[in-house]
């Protein structure tokens, strides 16, 4: 019933929300990332140097395109069976008179829904060490994070974490296709911004959130691959369970920033 919906609705040169859910922030990714990649020259804002991006690095780009495409694949063909399950923009019409407020409610309920589902499931990949040998890992192949690198993930990982994670946000919240359009294209800037790997002023991201790129940024490095599993929107979990580590932002020599951790984590 639902594929029928989606069927018509694409004829005639109309687009249904649930295709539009699908596919957007999939552009959106590549789009925001690309911004992100014709700024990566700005040495002055970048938490680590391009040389360091080009050695530390264990993963060829190419092979994080190959990678974030994958899961692109498998996040729309999930997004496609959900949205046949869960109905069409017929069930939704009602969600055009939704206020302002019920849609912002929807819009944190999804956030801390996601959020909540990401750390406990991130934490487990690093604490299991078969997962985070044969899964997590790959992601951590990204030593120094860019942007379009934010979704380099096994694919098992991709599915459990993002795909999944993302699912669970639009079912709990009970959003209509429609409003997840702008709830996922969101989340996907968010965590391409959490690894782009520049900190510059003005950025909104880094201003309202604390968790932002610097923050990330501990965890992808060495010495806070056991703190900072909090994504991508709040570090509420974090600081619940032990597991925040605040960072302080320094000058580094030959331009850019360094994040470093105000406390030492060499003793845990």
């Amino acid at each position: 019933m639902g594929s029928e919906n989606i069927d018509q609705q694409t004829r005639g040169g109309y687009v249904s929300d649930e295709v539009l859910g699908t596919f957007i922030p999939i552009v959106v990714y590549w789009v925001y990332s690309g911004l992100y990649l014709m700024l990566g020259g700005m040495d002055n804002y970048r938490l680590h140097s391009q040389k360091d991006e080009d050695e530390k690095n264990l993963v060829s780009k190419k092979e994080v395109v190959k990678g974030v495409l994958l899961q692109q694949v498998i996040q729309a063909a999930v997004a496609t069976l959900l949205f046949t399950i869960t109905g069409s923009d017929v069930e939704s019409d009602g969600d055009q008179h939704a206020s302002i407020f019920v849609r912002g409610i929807q819009f944190l309920v999804a956030m801390f829904m996601l959020d909540t589902w990401q750390y406990f499931m991130h934490r487990y990949m690093h604490q299991n060490k078969f997962l985070y040998k044969h899964i997590h890992s790959q992601h951590h192949r990204l030593i120094v994070p860019y942007a379009f690198g934010a979704l380099y993930n096994h694919p098992l990982e991709g599915l459990l974490l993002d795909t999944i994670g993302g699912a669970l946000a639009f079912l709990v919240s009970g959003m209509s296709p429609r409003t997840s359009i702008f709830f996922f294209s969101f989340a996907t800037i968010k965590t391409v911004d959490d690894h782009c790997g520049l900190w510059l002023p003005g950025n909104l991201f880094h201003t309202i959130f604390k968790n932002n790129s610097a923050y990330h940024d501990i965890h992808h490095q060495l010495y806070g691959t056991k703190f900072n599993y909090s994504q991508p929107f709040f570090v509420t979990w974090d600081r619940i369970l032990g597991t925040y580590m605040p960072y302080e932002l320094e000058k580094r020599r030959g331009g850019g920033f360094e994040a470093k951790p105000v406390k030492d984590c060499k003793e845990h």
